[in-house]
């Protein structure tokens, strides 16, 4: 999600908690019980030591790649008619090694993209737009290729990787007709990177990895960064949802998205949901001595928006094709289903005394 359309719903939230506050929040009592957020870091720990491991294993298999192309001096007509066989060998490697690690940060982009201290790492790997499309929300770096070329601002290290993987970014990927299962027609995913992209993206998606290992490792949360991930991640689901729509998932050969193609959308707003479950529990003791049964509603409400979201996953896993209008609604129903478990957890916030990063 974009860092600006993130701080606009925070701004929104609030205003309903101070709003909240003025009216209707219980006092918080006097006595409050321990919060140990450890589990937070535990969760964020495990994801972000996960990510430097695979980020390593892609890293290795797009090396092969590069130097597959590196032997016939990048000319791509010479590697496809000559190296064929281990050409696909080494794209298929990274491409599963790509599919191995986009899902180790979506279980924890509810954490770190809800955390000002870490949220420019989420713009940087997963969110960040390219600074040609949208200046405002564009990812902080230039990517230097080894050619000489740098690409100012050219998107998210995920997105750009994965369009250079599957061939769904022209600039990205080099100039041959890769028909790699031979019907005459080139398909989804029949393409060859231009291997000095790839690798340039690969090393820094890496990098970035370890770099927000590093700095997870000197955060400390706090209860303002718990609820401040809650109130700002949980009403993400129209932006998820209009993603899944606009992706070859929903529309097929007609999609003009260059990311989100591999992995459904679906998918990830389960593991950022995930991740999101963690954080309120850890919080969740201290809004029971608020108001019992609205934190066993809040829990609740979190488990059945990703039991709804889980049973439009299964129905697509299954060999369902949802149209855009079907995505449309199913999507204002989730966000429907998100607004009101935020506006719960931001009456909490304010009940406990709990101010909201901005």
């Amino acid at each position: 999600m974009t860092r600006l359309l993130r701080l606009g719903l925070l701004a929104t939230w609030m205003a309903l908690l101070l709003s909240a506050c003025s009216s209707t929040a219980t006092p918080a009592p006097t006595a409050m019980p321990a919060t140990h957020l450890d589990g937070i870091k535990e969760y964020l720990l495990d994801q972000t030591s996960a990510l430097v491991a695979a980020t390593a294993q892609l890293q290795t298999a797009t090396s092969r790649y590069y130097q597959l192309a590196e032997t016939t001096a990048f000319d791509y007509t010479a590697l496809w008619q000559n190296r064929r066989d281990e050409a696909m060998a080494a794209i298929v490697a990274a491409r599963e090694a790509w599919i191995a690690a986009s899902p180790i940060y979506e279980k924890m982009e509810g954490i770190v993209a809800g955390t000002p201290s870490l949220a420019q790492f989420d713009v940087d790997l997963d969110a960040g737009a390219a600074g040609n499309e949208d200046p405002d929300n564009a990812v902080s770096f230039d990517l230097a290729l080894a050619d000489g070329r740098t690409l100012p601002k050219p998107g998210n290290l995920f997105g750009v990787t994965e369009s250079a993987l599957w061939g769904t970014e022209p600039a990205f990927t080099a100039p041959v007709a890769a028909d790699w299962n031979g019907n005459g027609t080139l398909e989804f995913g029949e393409a060859l990177p231009d291997a000095y992209v790839l690798q340039a993206g690969v090393d820094l998606l890496a990098q970035k990895a370890r770099e927000l290992d590093t700095a997870a490792r000197a955060w400390t949360p706090t209860e303002s960064d718990a609820f401040t991930a809650l109130v700002v991640m949980v009403p993400t689901m129209s932006e998820y949802f209009a993603s899944w729509r606009d992706s070859r998932f929903v529309l097929g050969e007609t999609s003009t998205q260059r990311d989100f193609n591999v992995i459904s959308r679906l998918a990830d707003i389960q593991d950022i949901l995930d991740g999101l479950e963690i954080v309120y529990a850890q919080v969740r003791p201290q809004v029971a001595t608020i108001d019992p049964a609205q934190a066993e509603q809040i829990a609740t409400g979190l488990r059945d928006l990703k039991t709804f979201v889980a049973g439009i996953y299964a129905q697509e896993r299954s060999g369902r094709r949802f149209t855009p209008e079907e995505a449309d609604m199913l999507g204002a129903e989730a966000q429907n289903r998100a607004t009101a478990i935020t506006g719960q957890l931001s009456q909490m916030a304010g009940a406990l005394g709990i101010p909201l990063a901005e």
